[in-house]
């Protein structure tokens, strides 16, 4: 994860926490689908291998050895030593050390890492949530795309899942209304606060630096309240299945735990919601 010191303080004492929790049904199955949705929009395999992209706060590295798979140059970069060093071991682990690249910096610098148009792919996964000025991390990344047909991944809370997982998951009623109109939750992994997003206040982000919002998804909509006696690793392809179709419909991506926003730069359009 990255940026700043504070959230740098929160990921690196402890970076292996991190990597647990993403070998839980819960944790994989946020990663897995965020992939499979990036995949959509990604061109056919012989393309691949002549694009560039950079994961921001890339922690294990898991969503850059599966670009690298791909034939893609994968560049991570991560404000934690410790989580760059886990990232780096994950990729040599995947022999895959020579597709891709380290750096150890601040996603708020991106314009002083960088060279202008570096990039055709940029994912920006739990990331706006840490950093104190968003805004400022959007224009780095539009700095680094390389045109018009880049792609950016965003992927952050959603204010309405912490209101469902309030009411639903702990029966709090109390925190559930609180929720409705909360800018910040409770960061379960290791403590501390979180930025929450609604989707106007993050669509209007994208807009203010002239990205265009092309897909929208939901990440984990029902997976967190499902009854004890469903086996999330048992039915863990069933789980992820119904996800994907309910994660690209409005009705029930509005509710998701997490909004996964695919943007490029300039007006390519919305595509329609199922």
């Amino acid at each position: 994860m990255q940026t700043g010191p504070k959230s740098e303080n929160r990921f690196e004492g402890d970076a292996g926490r991190y990597a647990t929790y993403l070998e839980t049904p819960e944790g994989r199955l946020r990663t897995d689908l965020v992939f499979a949705n990036l995949q959509e929009f990604l061109p056919a395999p012989p393309a691949m291998h002549s694009l560039r992209a950079l994961d921001l706060g890339c922690g294990t590295g898991a969503a850059g050895v599966r670009l690298a798979h791909l034939g893609i140059h994968v560049t991570l970069l991560d404000s934690s030593p410790a989580m760059l060093d886990l990232a780096e071991r994950t990729i040599v682990q995947a022999g895959l050390r020579e597709n891709t690249a380290f750096e150890l910096g601040d996603a708020i610098q991106l314009s002083d890492i960088f060279r202008a148009g570096s990039f055709d792919i940029i994912l920006c996964h739990n990331l706006l949530e840490y950093v104190d000025d968003p805004g400022a991390v959007l224009r780095g990344i539009v700095h680094a795309m390389r045109d018009s047909s880049s792609l950016l991944s965003i992927l952050v809370r959603n204010q309405a899942g912490e209101v469902l997982k309030a009411a639903l998951q702990s029966g709090d009623l109390a925190a559930a209304e609180s929720n409705l109109t909360a800018e910040c939750g409770h960061e379960s992994l290791y403590g501390g606060k979180v930025r929450l997003f609604t989707p106007e206040a993050l669509e209007g982000m994208l807009c203010d630096e002239s990205l265009t919002v092309t897909a929208r998804r939901g990440v984990r909509v029902i997976a967190d309240y499902l009854p004890n006696h469903i086996s999330r690793t048992a039915e863990y392809d069933r789980i992820f299945a119904l996800e994907r179709k309910l994660g690209a419909r409005r009705e029930f991506f509005a509710v998701a735990r997490y909004m996964h926003r695919l943007a490029r730069f300039g007006s390519a359009g919305v595509e329609a919601d199922e």
